[in-house]
């Protein structure tokens, strides 16, 4: 039984883990706990290499601090494109062997009623709340899930650049491991 140890309280990023596990690694038998771990970044990650840093200091912290068979940190964030908020997701593996997975979400563009909301000094899921009258959505369907009908909701929005940020331990050899 393989340990993986989620960087997060939040059930959404608990539930992306395990399913991007089952669907990696199906044989693989896991059991899944979480533990809060810092970013050492804004509440609000405001760009693409602030959001990266926050996901790698969560893994980084947690492995220092759990044991486990592997550690997974995800960190949502934003930047800034055209006048427009770009949202995105970073998601770092990390084995017991020290190994780094990376795989980071495809993007989508905020309204700009969230962002202005957001230019006053507001995290996402706030502003998102705010706007389309909802309560904790951040620990639910999340703004893509508002924005898609939940067609694409917070959890299948973190599933895939989990797989991603899992590759590297499906294919060991091709990464030197």
């Amino acid at each position: 039984m393989k340990k993986v140890l989620i960087a997060s309280l939040n059930p959404v990023k608990l539930n992306a883990v395990k399913q991007g596990f089952a669907l990696l690694f199906p044989e693989m038998e896991c059991s899944f706990e979480v533990l809060a771990a810092p970013s050492g970044v804004a509440d609000q990650p405001m760009s693409d290499e602030e959001t990266y840093r926050g996901a790698l200091n969560r893994v980084n912290h947690l492995s220092k601090q759990s044991e486990a068979d592997y550690w997974v940190a995800i960190e949502g964030g934003m930047q800034e494109k055209d006048d427009e908020f770009e949202v995105f997701a970073w998601v770092i593996a990390k084995s017991k062997e020290g190994k780094l997975g990376k795989g980071r979400s495809s993007t989508f563009f905020l309204p700009p009623a969230v962002t202005k909301l957001i230019r006053e000094g507001k995290e996402l899921a706030h502003a998102a709340d705010i706007v389309f009258n909802e309560s904790g959505s951040g620990y639910k369907q999340g703004t893509v899930g508002i924005l898609t009908n939940n067609v694409i909701d917070r959890t299948k929005y973190y599933v895939d650049p989990v797989i991603l940020a899992l590759v590297r331990f499906k294919n060991p050899d091709l990464y030197g491991d």
